[in-house]
Protein backbone atom coordinates (compact mmCIF):
# COMPACT_ATOMS: atom_id res chain seq x y z
CA UNK A 1 0.00 0.00 0.00
CA UNK A 2 1.41 3.38 -0.99
CA UNK A 3 1.85 6.15 1.55
CA UNK A 4 -0.69 8.93 1.23
CA UNK A 5 0.47 12.49 1.70
CA UNK A 6 -1.66 15.12 3.39
CA UNK A 7 -2.06 16.95 0.08
CA UNK A 8 -3.43 13.81 -1.58
CA UNK A 9 -5.72 13.09 1.38
CA UNK A 10 -7.15 16.61 1.34
CA UNK A 11 -8.26 16.39 -2.25
CA UNK A 12 -11.34 18.20 -3.47
CA UNK A 13 -13.47 15.10 -2.90
CA UNK A 14 -12.36 14.72 0.72
CA UNK A 15 -12.93 18.42 1.40
CA UNK A 16 -16.39 18.24 -0.16
CA UNK A 17 -17.28 15.26 2.04
CA UNK A 18 -16.02 17.11 5.12
CA UNK A 19 -18.08 20.18 4.19
CA UNK A 20 -21.23 18.09 3.65
CA UNK A 21 -20.77 16.38 7.02
CA UNK A 22 -20.07 19.68 8.79
CA UNK A 23 -23.11 21.43 7.36
CA UNK A 24 -25.34 18.38 7.85
CA UNK A 25 -24.47 17.86 11.50
CA UNK A 26 -23.27 21.17 12.93
CA UNK A 27 -25.17 23.47 10.58
CA UNK A 28 -28.53 21.85 11.15
CA UNK A 29 -27.82 21.65 14.90
CA UNK A 30 -27.02 25.36 15.13
CA UNK A 31 -30.11 26.21 13.06
CA UNK A 32 -32.25 24.04 15.34
CA UNK A 33 -30.80 25.70 18.46
CA UNK A 34 -31.29 29.19 17.01
CA UNK A 35 -34.89 28.54 16.07
CA UNK A 36 -35.49 27.04 19.52
CA UNK A 37 -34.12 30.21 21.15
CA UNK A 38 -36.56 32.26 19.06
CA UNK A 39 -39.48 30.09 20.20
CA UNK A 40 -39.88 28.06 17.01
CA UNK A 41 -39.10 24.68 18.56
CA UNK A 42 -41.16 22.58 16.16
CA UNK A 43 -39.74 24.36 13.11
CA UNK A 44 -36.26 23.88 14.55
CA UNK A 45 -36.85 20.16 14.92
CA UNK A 46 -38.07 19.93 11.33
CA UNK A 47 -35.02 21.85 10.09
CA UNK A 48 -32.72 19.52 12.04
CA UNK A 49 -34.41 16.39 10.71
CA UNK A 50 -34.35 17.70 7.12
CA UNK A 51 -30.71 18.83 7.38
CA UNK A 52 -29.40 15.67 9.01
CA UNK A 53 -31.52 13.38 6.82
CA UNK A 54 -30.51 15.27 3.70
CA UNK A 55 -26.86 14.93 4.67
CA UNK A 56 -27.27 11.16 5.10
CA UNK A 57 -28.88 10.86 1.65
CA UNK A 58 -26.18 13.00 -0.02
CA UNK A 59 -23.34 11.02 1.61
CA UNK A 60 -24.97 7.73 0.64
CA UNK A 61 -25.64 8.81 -2.94
CA UNK A 62 -22.30 10.50 -3.52
CA UNK A 63 -19.80 8.34 -1.63
CA UNK A 64 -21.25 5.06 -0.37
CA UNK A 65 -23.48 3.92 -3.25
CA UNK A 66 -20.72 3.97 -5.90
CA UNK A 67 -18.48 1.66 -3.84
CA UNK A 68 -18.02 -1.80 -5.30
CA UNK A 69 -18.36 -4.01 -2.23
CA UNK A 70 -18.18 -7.50 -3.66
CA UNK A 71 -16.41 -10.50 -2.30
CA UNK A 72 -14.19 -12.94 -4.15
CA UNK A 73 -15.86 -14.92 -6.86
Amino acid sequence: MAATTLREFLSTDALLLAAVLLVGVAGSGVARWSLGQLGFTTLGELVYIAGYGGMVVVVWYGWIRPLDITGPE
